[in-house]
């Protein structure tokens, strides 16, 4: 960990939004993921779309990008942030029966866009779950986390995976 301060506190230690009118505006850009395991058969409803509901995965999808612009409503002292690109994309696991939701979001912003990302794969995820939770309530959601991100003056940083 580059930065051991935690910027959200003044130092009174009062949460504070952080004043980012100074920055620049780059590129940012950041990858999250999450995955949603389920039974074999709620996994078939959703691969072959034929879940009486309609096409859950399009619907996840819209919800994610709904998600993403919304962030900055649900998470308190998020900036809103002038979007640029969202990305949601997913793979079928058949031998685990889960569905990894994979967020890509970019913005020409003076801060970065890490926690859109997580929100619009939590929201997607959420939204398969619901569409799905009649005919499977054991649906279990997660790890969600960041992959990568880049832009700013933190520069770029990649997730390290275990072999």
């Amino acid at each position: 960990m580059t930065n051991q301060k935690l910027t959200h506190f003044d130092t009174d230690g009062d949460a504070h939004m952080v004043n980012v009118g100074e920055k620049d505006r780059t590129l940012r850009h950041a990858i999250a993921e999450g995955y949603i395991e389920m039974d074999a058969k709620t996994r078939n409803l959703v691969e072959r779309g034929g879940h009486k509901k309609g096409d859950v995965l399009s619907i996840a999808r819209l919800a994610g990008i709904m998600g993403a612009k919304q962030t900055s409503n649900l998470i308190p002292l998020c900036h809103p942030l002038s979007l640029t690109h969202i990305e949601v994309k997913f793979e079928i696991d058949a031998a685990l029966n889960r569905v990894r939701c994979v967020v890509m979001i970019e913005s020409v912003d003076r801060t970065g866009v890490e926690m859109e990302a997580m929100n619009a794969v939590q929201i997607t995820l959420l939204t398969i779950y619901d569409m799905c939770k009649k005919v499977d309530r054991g649906m279990t959601i997660g790890p969600v986390r960041l992959i990568e991100k880049s832009g700013g003056s933190s520069g770029t940083w990649k997730r390290s995976y275990d072999k």
